[in-house]
């Protein structure tokens, strides 16, 4: 299952081709979710009328991952270890990624800066041309 990261997420809300277009036919086609962290990036985001309602209507229609109890821990393992070796990222990262590890999703982003840091991680990085 692939776990849509914000940025990616993002780009096809806005219609940037053709990641726009690659996000739309994977949401279709593939077995795609979010994180419970994503969606509350996402909301937060939301400023407009138009842009919370595209907003919910993709929520609405796509899977969202909780972020139970042992994903928490993991996170906060994941940063503390990252943050002693002077590679920390952000919380909403670090939950994100933990997600994925310990739900064994592969993740979607365009931020491998970050990502690639977390150790166990499976992710694909989505191009600006939208190839996976």
């Amino acid at each position: 299952m692939f776990l849509f990261d914000s940025d990616v997420l993002i780009d096809f809300l806005r219609g940037a081709e053709p990641v726009a277009k690659r996000v739309a036919f994977e949401l279709e086609h593939a077995n795609v979710a979010v994180s419970a962290v994503t969606a509350f990036e996402l909301t937060a985001g939301a400023v407009s009328v138009r842009q919370r309602a595209a907003v919910e209507t993709l929520l609405e229609a796509t899977p969202i991952v909780p972020v139970s109890a042992d994903v928490a821990m993991l996170a906060g393992k994941i940063f503390r270890e990252l943050k002693a070796a002077g590679q920390e990222i952000g919380m909403a990262d670090c939950l994100i990624g933990a997600t994925c590890v310990a739900q064994r999703l592969l993740l979607v982003t365009r931020n491998r800066k970050h990502f690639e840091r977390i150790p166990g991680i499976k992710l694909t990085i989505m191009a600006a041309d939208g190839r996976l």
